[in-house]
């Protein structure tokens, strides 16, 4: 805001210093008449002096304004003296000269008014541009808040979408963590079961040279294992398959990581079942073969003791013992194929 006051406040400021210095009423219609002819140019009214001032009644500006024309009158009369001209021709003259002041005076007054309004009209023009230019500054003003708010509003969205970003990569990574300790468990898993099949047939060629007559059901036996076995790493084999495509859908499909880990757990849940099944039918096939080789020690044990009652006819007995019908027993049933009931471990 400009410090330079407007013509309007600076005449009322001049005003309220004449109320201050004159008090009386006529006093000071005078000299706001003088104030507005003289310092401003302004043809003073009884109107305009009554507006200003605000004393007395209308008739109070009247009187002092018509005074103050005569006042003003007689002191621009020009008195042309000269010993030597008569006195209505020195009148004469001095009513020609004071009609020659006052036509120049209001020439003068005539192009200072012109001169006025020119410098009103700029000064109307540039408070105009000045108006104009606070407008399109207020204007950039916002337009530059706008742009910061966005500019904020965009850099937030971009810490926000780094946050995700990094948090997508570490749920990825312990989502590969995941299905590497998977993945181990499951060789692991084939391992022990490798090992397990190994151990088995071992065990069954020395039950297979100890006692000839289970040799059939024993081989029988371990066939249905082997096919157990086959089938189940066939299962895995295939569940390892499907764990390696979910794995290549994983990395293929980043957002899309937990349904794929779910259906993974889903998988490993089903796999530690089979695993659990396929351990109980092994523990089953187990006991089968502990209860096969107590029943060839039994054997063996009444062909001894034939062998000392008879020690004469030791072949003729072995041979009867041979032929000789099996203790009355209940049949022997096959393995059961059911899972045996045993804590599963924990991948």
């Amino acid at each position: 805001m400009s410090d330079v006051l407007s013509p309007d406040a600076a005449l009322a400021a001049e005003i309220d210093r004449l109320k201050a210095a004159f008090p009386k009423t006529r006093e000071l219609y005078r000299e706001v008449c003088a104030l507005l002819f003289f310092r401003y140019g302004i043809t003073p009214t009884a109107n305009r002096l009554y507006q200003l001032v605000r004393r007395g009644s209308m008739g109070t500006p009247t009187a002092v304004l018509g005074e103050f024309w005569a006042e003003l009158r007689e002191k621009s009369r020009v008195r042309i003296e000269h010993p030597d001209l008569p006195a209505d021709l020195g009148a004469a003259a001095g009513e020609l000269v004071a009609t020659l002041w006052s036509r120049a005076t209001v020439s003068a007054e005539a192009a200072l008014d012109a001169l006025r309004a020119e410098l009103e009209a700029q000064r109307v023009e540039a408070q105009q541009s000045v108006v104009a230019a606070r407008d399109e500054l207020g204007r950039t003003e916002s337009a530059l808040e706008q742009r910061t708010a966005a500019l904020l509003a965009a850099q937030v969205e971009i810490r926000e979408l780094d946050k995700a970003q990094a948090e997508g990569h570490a749920q990825r990574q312990a989502l590969e963590a995941e299905l590497g300790r998977i993945g181990a468990a499951l060789a692991a898993r084939d391992r022990e079961l490798v090992e397990v099949r190994e151990g088995f047939s071992r065990d069954l060629e020395k039950q297979r040279e100890a006692a000839e007559r289970a040799e059939d059901r024993l081989r029988a036996t371990e066939k249905r294992a082997l096919l157990e076995i086959d089938r189940e790493r066939n299962t895995a084999t295939k569940l390892q398959k499907e764990l390696d495509d979910a794995t290549r859908r994983a990395d293929r499909k980043g957002d899309d990581h937990r349904r794929a880990l779910e259906t993974m757990q889903a998988q490993v849940g089903d796999a530690r079942h089979q695993a659990g099944v396929l351990q109980g039918r092994l523990d089953a096939i187990q006991a089968e073969n502990v209860r096969l080789q107590t029943e060839v020690m039994t054997l063996r044990k009444a062909e001894a003791r034939a062998r000392e009652a008879r020690p004469s006819a030791a072949l003729a007995a072995s041979a009867g013992v041979r032929k000789a019908p099996r203790p009355t027993r209940s049949p022997r049933a096959v393995p059961s194929t059911k899972p045996a009931t045993r804590r599963k471990k924990t991948v």
